[in-house]
């Protein structure tokens, strides 16, 4: 599963304005030109992404002199869930056609199809637990799910731990695997 640019870059612009909207006194307005510039953005893209954020009541924009963006909502109100939806940025984790009955492969569903949805829930459900307040606090590592802990994310030998990680892990995972194909 991998996040298109869309959903990346409206997350990282949402920071940037979350976090210039702290600093400046009042919650005046930003310009999507100092978050272009801030975050290496293109301003296009980011006038596009802005847009629907506003249509979704996210932000607000103000034209004129002084003029710009301003969040809508306070930042620890806003989920990164909030930001995906509003710029219609879909988190899938299968490949199968929506709606359409067949499966990824053409015909039923294949055997890891529920494996994959409830990949997708814990994703919807990791990105509807982070603000953007948590994300510019440092704190959004407190997200990682259970079991798992800080440790695959900072650890300064990643490879490593994530095989201590997964050791840890596989037993529950063959478990639930064997569960899974004992259903069908």
């Amino acid at each position: 599963m991998k996040l298109s640019s869309k959903g990346r870059y409206a997350a990282m612009a949402m920071v940037e304005l979350a976090r210039q909207s702290t600093d400046s006194a009042g919650g005046r307005s930003i310009s999507l030109g100092r978050i272009a510039e801030s975050q290496g953005l293109s301003l296009a893209y980011l006038e596009q992404l802005f847009n629907k954020l506003r249509r979704a009541g996210l932000v607000q924009a103000t034209r004129g002199p002084g003029g710009g963006y301003r969040l809508a909502v306070a930042a620890d109100r806003i989920r990164l869930s909030d930001v995906m939806f509003a710029v219609d940025e879909p988190v899938r984790t299968n490949a199968c056609p929506d709606g359409s009955g067949r499966g990824c492969r053409g015909q039923g569903q294949c055997d890891c199809h529920d494996v994959w949805n409830a990949l997708g829930a814990h994703i919807l459900s990791f990105l509807g637990a982070v603000t953007l307040a948590d994300i510019i606090q440092g704190r959004s590592h407190e997200f990682v799910a259970p079991g798992l802990g800080c440790k695959a994310i900072c650890a300064e030998d990643w490879d490593l731990a994530v095989r201590e990680e997964a050791d840890q892990v596989r037993p529950s995972v063959n478990v639930n695997l064997a569960r899974l194909a004992a259903r069908r």
